[in-house]
């Protein structure tokens, strides 16, 4: 295992992403075709959609490279997967803003990701976390393994705020 990124990472509107290539940020397009799965957005093509309960703010977060897929870790309160792939030689995590980028280091192939979360309620009720504040309860993990293309799957859901973000990928745009 390869620790990609481990530290604060700023969110804005609860948002920062993994991207090769083109812009991703479109926020219906990066749930098409994950039939209720929320929280982490592959929809689109090289991109995936990371949300938080903190709209606001730095919040923890930790990206690993694995071999192959990882045990599930169940003291984790919000879990899903999804399939990856980046489009580019580049794939790299940004920060909403564009004032932060962590590279990757991602080969163009097929990988499956899990993203993690727990205290997402926590971080919704604080809403925003300016600077010279402790650290919110919420954390976040996103896994990263070779793997074929398999459908994005809900493995664990306890909260409201997952809760939204789920029915929300279920919802047609409109």
């Amino acid at each position: 295992m390869k620790v990609l990124v481990s530290g604060e990472v700023h969110v804005d509107y609860g948002q920062m992403f993994v991207e090769s290539g083109e812009d991703g940020r479109d926020l219906h397009d990066a749930f098409a075709g994950q039939e209720g799965v929320g929280l982490c957005g592959g929809g689109t093509a090289g991109a995936l959609l990371l949300l938080t309960g903190l709209r606001i703010g730095g919040v923890d977060f930790t990206a690993e490279l694995h071999d192959g897929r990882p045990e599930l870790d169940e003291t984790w309160e919000e879990i899903v997967e999804v399939p990856f792939r980046p489009v580019s030689g580049e794939t790299a995590l940004r920060q909403w803003n564009g004032k932060a980028r962590w590279e990757l280091g991602l080969e163009e192939r097929d990988y499956r990701v899990r993203y993690s979360a727990v205290g997402m309620d926590a971080g919704r009720s604080k809403n925003v976390r300016e600077d010279d504040e402790p650290p919110t309860d919420d954390r976040y993990l996103l896994q990263i393994w070779p793997a074929a293309p398999e459908p994005a799957r809900l493995l664990k859901r306890t909260g409201r705020a997952a809760a939204y973000w789920h029915a929300f990928a279920t919802s047609p745009v409109g």
